[in-house]
């Protein structure tokens, strides 16, 4: 009998669909990969933003941990939205007590207002009891500099930036250059085990779909990570994928607001 690469995402929900655990399954389902879910929070939320949190019981998500872990298992895992110290600090155990490897980490703490999503006692737990166990982050530069405690003050020093990240974090990190200028779009990878760094390339897309691309490039990265790729070629591979995602989707209308890739570009049934 053959098997599926297996992708567990941990996430919150977004009602609307650009985002979250809906982007994360299609993100995967697109990467050829398969997903099960742990939801974290229920969002009320469209192309114009968030307007209503519901979290998740940190009993209700030990539940669904359990019921997927004991029975399907991972090859991979991607976490995104966590709301609460309870929350980190319970997925932290049971991650560890199943011994859990390939844990990509999309430490989300910024909204696309530049609000804070997380309150301090939270952003403490997710640096001291859940990064540890992650192979890879995935910040964004807000998010970056809330983890070093320090603004980014030049762009030329961005693969400094992931270093430091790497450095005090004792994890490897896809910093990703979304918030930066310029024609080209350059994510860098360090590798904390090989301290070795590529360079991620790929032209700037000129849209405003862009909901969802932070989730969905974490999604695809652990999608290829547990098809047993290379740190290295899942993230490439991954990179490629949210390029063509975001080319694929530009010229789209969705709603009233940022709409959200093209995550089934390469699939002749979607209408052109």
């Amino acid at each position: 009998m053959k098997t599926y690469p297996k992708l567990l995402i941990i996430a919150g929900s977004d009602s609307g669909g650009g985002a979250g655990i809906q982007a994360d399954i299609k993100s995967a389902g697109a990467c050829g990969t398969y997903s099960s879910t742990v939801i974290t929070a229920l969002t009320a939320q469209n192309t114009l933003g968030v307007n209503a949190i519901e979290g998740v019981s940190p009993d209700m998500i030990v539940e669904q941990l359990k019921a997927v872990l004991e029975d399907i298992g991972a090859d991979a895992i991607k976490i995104g939205m966590l709301h609460s110290k309870a929350v980190i600090e319970v997925i932290a155990e049971h991650l560890k007590a199943h011994q859990c490897s390939n844990i990509v980490l999309d430490p989300v703490m910024v909204a696309t207002s530049g609000d804070r999503l997380l309150q301090e006692e939270a952003m403490q737990a997710l640096m001291n009891t859940m990064i540890p166990l992650a192979d890879v982050i995935t910040p964004n530069v807000p998010e970056m500099e809330l983890l070093l405690g320090q603004p980014l003050a030049q762009e030329s020093d961005f693969t400094e930036y992931a270093r430091a990240l790497a450095d005090k974090f004792k994890v490897s990190v896809l910093l990703k250059a979304g918030h930066l200028q310029g024609k080209t779009s350059v994510d860098i990878l360090f590798n904390y085990k090989t301290q070795q760094i590529t360079e991620l390339s790929s032209p700037r897309v000129d849209t405003s779909n862009t909901h969802g691309t932070g989730c969905s490039l974490s999604s695809a990265l652990g999608s290829y990570l547990a098809q047993g790729f290379s740190l290295e070629e899942a993230a490439k591979k991954a990179k490629v994928f949210i390029y063509e995602a975001l080319k694929a989707g530009s010229d789209y209308t969705l709603g009233k607001g940022s709409g959200p890739v093209h995550h089934f570009y390469k699939s002749d049934e979607v209408p052109k």
